[in-house]
């Protein structure tokens, strides 16, 4: 059994490149620091002022939550969707 876990530990180098800094932090980063249900309004008092990484750049979470139509997310996947459904999905640009 321990030959089976060393094997596992070891596996191909994968060389990333260059680390380069992205701003902002993922919406999923957020959204996991709250509990749920919740507010819109006590969202924005706790976390508002958080920056998250969209597609277009980031943006701070109370400038998002200004363009969501809903004021309760009954769960987080509830939150996500809705944050999505303004900012999209897709990869993140880097500088």
């Amino acid at each position: 059994m321990a030959d089976e876990d060393e094997n596992e530990d070891e596996g191909p180098v994968v060389e990333l490149g260059e680390e380069t800094p992205v701003e902002g932090q993922p919406l999923a980063r957020v959204a996991s620091r709250l509990t749920w249900p919740h507010e819109k309004p006590r969202i924005l008092d706790q976390e508002g002022d958080s920056v998250v990484r969209t597609a277009s750049g980031p943006q701070t979470l109370s400038d998002v939550l200004e363009r969501v139509d809903a004021d309760y997310f009954e769960t987080r996947q509830d939150f996500v969707e809705a944050v999505q459904s303004v900012v999209g999905t897709g990869p993140v640009e880097t500088k």
